[in-house]
């Protein structure tokens, strides 16, 4: 009983983000890094909601999922990065066991949103390209809307198993977490007892949320490719690519690097490799979606020369 009692007050103390080791140099560099590309995410972000907010031209389903994935992106990254700069600034890592299992629910909860977010654009992209004369019909306000929240129900539903797993773990050891936030790979190392249920459950989900997803965005840009293919004109071809090119860069860039980091069976190897590739996820993707959107995008880039210039569009 004493056993016990001691090794859950030891569950409960806190833990040690181990970050980016090096020397101090090294640290104020990253800091600096990585609060500029958080403002950046914060801002770009803002801006494409606003633009869309005062666009009527830009209230589409097409733009109404773009704006999700901008609400769900500052979040994302709100999610790590502050205490992220924390750790760097004090070069302390220290967070409690409640925030730990905090900030690891909330990061993978909202990258499974990403993921139902990026197949529920695909399929209205298919529809827009595949499906043009129904469209209208089908990818209805109602339908977009219930899309959208389908997508972050089931994001944070999918999460809720496989975190109460890892925080009923129990740490009788180090306390050091080798990595920049409280990932489920590196905390499931530190614990001392039977792992097998959590890491069964972490990829459990892991492998049927981003190949379910996966599966979705490759379907759907199957027909959509060889409906391209099948417009005569060159002219056709390039305005129909043009309305997905953007999600489609979003998505090679979001799933080459996130089906690495979750879709393995061994937990305990390249720890320090799946930290610097996280860097790519959490924090370099989410600040080049609103540039990605913006540059590849005509009626976005429309939209902002107009607030630039200080006009309303008169639709």
């Amino acid at each position: 009983m004493a056993w016990s009692r001691s090794q859950n007050l030891s569950a409960q103390g806190p833990f040690l983000l181990l970050g980016f080791p090096g020397p101090r140099g090294l640290s104020v560099a990253l800091f600096l890094l990585f609060l500029v590309m958080y403002v950046l995410t914060v801002a770009g972000n803002l801006a494409i909601i606003a633009l869309v907010a005062a666009h009527r031209r830009l209230q589409t389903p097409m733009y109404f999922f773009l704006c999700n994935l901008s609400f769900l992106e500052i979040w994302f990254t709100t999610a790590c990065v502050p205490k992220t700069l924390a750790t760097l600034a004090s070069r302390s890592g220290a967070i409690s066991f409640a925030g730990c299992v905090a900030q690891m629910y909330f990061v993978f909860s909202l990258g499974c949103t990403e993921y139902f977010l990026l197949a529920a654009m695909a399929y209205d992209r298919y529809l827009a390209v595949c499906l043009p004369l129904r469209y209208g019909g089908i990818m209805t306000p109602g339908l977009a809307a219930r899309l959208a929240l389908g997508s972050w129900v089931s994001g944070f539903a999918a999460i809720a198993g496989p975190a109460a797993l890892v925080a009923r773990l129990s740490f009788c050891g180090s306390r050091v977490i080798n990595h920049f936030f409280c990932d489920i790979a590196p905390w499931i190392v530190l614990s001392c007892t039977d792992t097998r249920a959590a890491e069964l459950a972490s990829f459990g989900v892991a492998f049927c949320v981003i190949l379910g997803s996966c599966f979705v965005t490759l379907v759907s840009y199957a027909h959509i490719v060889a409906a391209i293919v099948g417009i005569p004109s060159a002219t056709g071809r390039h305005r129909a690519f043009s309305t997905c090119s953007s999600h489609l860069t979003v998505v090679l860039i979001w799933y080459g690097s996130t089906i690495f980091l979750h879709v393995r069976t061994s937990v305990e190897s390249s720890l320090d490799l799946t930290k610097a590739v996280t860097v790519l996820n959490t924090i370099v993707t989410p600040v080049l979606n609103p540039f990605i959107y913006s540059l590849r995008n005509k009626d976005v880039k429309e939209a902002l020369r107009r607030t630039v210039q200080g006009k309303r569009a008169v639709e």
